[in-house]
């Protein structure tokens, strides 16, 4: 294993945020031309991932140390969203790849050491699901088990999987761990991913057969959440890497359903500018209630974008003031993200019945925003019921908090 780390990118080599965020507008074009193709072969295609990382979009939150830019994750999500105008399932891909960099600056440095050392862009894949068999061994532990749902697993180097570990003392509750496992120690398998949306992720399955961790390629969801014993803050001092993992997590998986409905709502007023209907002869353009809701559609999409830069703006501010983000607030944050995919299920759904019946056809351009959208409700992060409880029970003064915010 190499052990000298790259050079920290000099602050003068770090693009602002109005950079990146062009430099993402400028791959929509390319992003939308392979859309289709992302889709039928249910991957994103290398070559949008090796422009990502030429733009250094991966690098957002990434450790400076291994040449991140240790930015507001804002940043992050607006680089997604702006994807997901073009391709939804480009979009989430990035965004947990885009994440993961974050993540493992929460890890020992000799992981960083093993992942980033000889490339630094290098990326990882992960699937928290606690479903694997975990054993104690001197050193580490043992890992076996099948996972589902790895986005982008094709295009990474190592992965992050979540399981249950044996309980540090007779007796005690399992211990909810991520794993951080080599390409060499898993297999992904092709043709798991058979769903109506979101195809181009290529979520595959993930075997891992009897290999072994050692104790410091692992995290607690107990570490994510007092964020205070992480092994990575004895090398990445600065405030991002207090702000908790369960925060930036949440919103990978929500916030490219704003983006896919902005592109949707471009889509439909596209369409609507040139439609006809052939029952009545009237313009759609010219339509009040198609007027009313593509101009409801913007206002909650800008409402949403607002919501996610206030909350990042604010848990920046805490950890740049050297103090913990109130838990309260903490809990609020996560149950706002989980409403995004709801809200924007339930908006793209609206543009159906005022385009007409040619709008359920295959080959209407709206349709994959609409598959895609409806399909991310189903991760189980989007879920807003539990975290709305969680939240309501600290207002009425009984907390039950889940770790995971």
């Amino acid at each position: 294993m190499a052990t000298a780390q790259i050079s920290p990118m000099a602050e003068s080599a770090i693009p602002t945020a109005d950079e990146i965020r062009a430099r993402a507008r400028g791959m929509l074009p390319a992003v939308r031309a392979r859309a289709e193709r992302c889709e039928a072969e249910h991957k994103v295609p290398d070559e949008t991932i090796a422009e990502l990382k030429a733009a250094g979009l991966f690098k957002i939150t990434q450790p400076k140390r291994y040449g991140g830019y240790e930015m507001n994750p804002k940043i992050l999500f607006d680089v997604q969203m702006t994807l997901a105008e073009a391709c939804m399932s480009t979009a989430w891909v990035y965004g947990l790849l885009a994440v993961h960099q974050f993540q493992l600056g929460l890890f020992d440095d000799r992981c960083q050491q093993e992942v980033w050392s000889e490339d630094p862009d290098t990326l990882i894949a992960s699937t928290y699901q606690p479903v694997g068999k975990v054993t104690r061994v001197e050193g580490g532990f043992r890992l076996s088990g099948h996972w589902g749902f790895s986005s982008g697993v094709q295009h990474a180097g190592w992965i992050f999987l979540g399981s249950a570990a044996p309980p540090l003392e007779e007796g005690g509750p399992p211990v909810m761990t991520t794993f951080l496992l080599p390409k060499s120690d898993y297999r992904f398998i092709e043709g798991t991913w058979d769903t109506f949306g979101l195809q181009g992720t290529g979520s595959l399955d993930v075997v891992v057969e009897d290999a072994f961790i050692p104790s410091y390629r692992t995290h607690t969801l107990i570490e994510g959440f007092e964020v205070v014993n992480q092994p990575g803050l004895k090398v990445n001092t600065g405030p991002l890497f207090r702000m908790p993992w369960g925060q930036q997590f949440s919103r990978s998986v929500s916030t490219a359903a704003i983006g896919a409905l902005q592109g949707a709502l471009n889509v439909f007023l596209e369409i609507a500018g040139n439609r006809v209907s052939t029952n009545t002869g009237k313009a759609t353009k010219n339509d009040p209630q198609a007027q009313a809701y593509a101009a409801m559609v913007q206002s909650e999409i800008l409402a949403m974008k607002t919501t996610l830069h206030r909350n990042f703006d604010e848990m920046m501010a805490w950890l740049e003031a050297g103090k913990e983000i109130p838990l309260t607030d903490r809990v609020r944050y996560r149950y706002e993200a989980a409403q995004v995919s709801r809200k924007c299920s339930a908006l793209v759904d609206g543009f159906l019945p005022l385009l007409g019946g040619r709008a359920i056809y295959n080959s209407s351009p709206i349709l994959r925003y609409w598959r895609d959208i409806l399909a991310s409700r189903a991760h189980v992060a989007n879920n807003p019921e539990p975290l709305g409880a969680s939240l309501g029970a600290v207002y009425m003064g009984h907390p039950n908090v889940e770790l995971f915010v």
